[in-house]
């Protein structure tokens, strides 16, 4: 989606049962919802810890939460938090293992070096298990785990190739940048991280095959802050740098299509209806 709601509605339907039934955990699951899609995630944070305090019996809504947390963590750069319930997630949840190992890698990634030792873990090791943890319903793959899957063969050979801002690239998979773009404080911090890893990139003597494909998912990246902070002249021309790179692209074939929908809503935001529906059409 768009992350476009009535926020206002949600808000004022749910206001009566929170009244009346103050420590319920559903409701209070729901208002930390709204909390989160309206950018405050520190309130929303002490929301899901109510919840999760509300009550023991039903471990799914305490997993909902975990889920919650980790993505609020992960808004506000905060890695170790994170982390903290990804790693609860793939040890207490049997929804998605694939997903849960891969995005507990992916936070860890994010990690300087000395934390990472900390925590006692091996990246290599999470990011080669998830092809083994995939599922199949209905005799159909998860379109997720089979993101999630197709990235972690960067780690399946004797020399891996590490994966850049997977957790970063993850949060636009689940769109979370149209929720984080309302804070201006954390996008200008996002973007920060983006810019970093991206002169990095381009200092890198030794280029892997996955080059192009990682220097355009991180200018769709920085074309998502760019746009959320106001700087649309400079995010246009972030994703029309990817949308040149296609005949270069090797591996991540979802970049061309994706820039090309993000544009279109870069051009229905500044009422270039026409361009916005050519560049929707497209994406397609």
């Amino acid at each position: 989606g768009t992350g476009e709601a009535n926020l206002q509605e949600a808000e004022s339907l749910l206001q009566p049962y929170l009244q009346k039934f103050p420590n319920g955990s559903i409701i209070l699951f729901y208002a930390a919802r709204i909390d989160i899609l309206k950018g405050n995630f520190e309130k929303a944070q002490l929301r899901f810890q109510e919840c999760i305090a509300a009550q023991q019996e039903w471990k799914q809504i305490h997993h909902l939460c975990y889920w919650e947390l980790m993505w609020c963590y992960t808004f506000q750069q905060n890695w170790l938090q994170a982390y903290r319930y990804a790693d609860l997630l793939s040890k207490e949840s049997r929804w998605s293992k694939a997903i849960y190992v891969f995005q507990k890698a992916a936070i860890l990634c994010m990690l300087p070096e000395d934390d990472l030792k900390r925590t006692g873990e091996d990246i290599v090791s999470l990011f080669r298990q998830v092809d083994g943890l995939k599922q199949r319903i209905a005799g159909k793959s998860i379109p997720t785990e089979k993101f999630a899957v197709r990235k972690a063969r960067r780690y399946a050979s004797s020399q891996p190739v590490k994966l850049i801002l997977p957790a970063l690239e993850m949060m636009y998979v689940w769109n979370g940048f149209a929720i984080v773009g309302q804070r201006a404080d954390l996008t200008e911090n996002l973007l920060v991280t983006i810019e970093k890893e991206e002169t990095a990139l381009q200092n890198e003597t030794n280029r892997s095959e996955y080059y192009v494909d990682d220097v355009c998912m991180l200018q769709l990246l920085k074309g998502l802050c760019l746009k959320h902070l106001g700087r649309l002249m400079q995010a246009e021309l972030c994703f029309s740098k990817v949308i040149q790179s296609e005949k270069q692209i090797k591996y991540d074939s979802y970049l061309v299509p994706f820039t090309l929908y993000e544009l279109g809503l870069l051009y229905k935001q500044q009422d270039e209806r026409e361009k916005a529906i050519r560049y929707i059409e497209t994406a397609k």
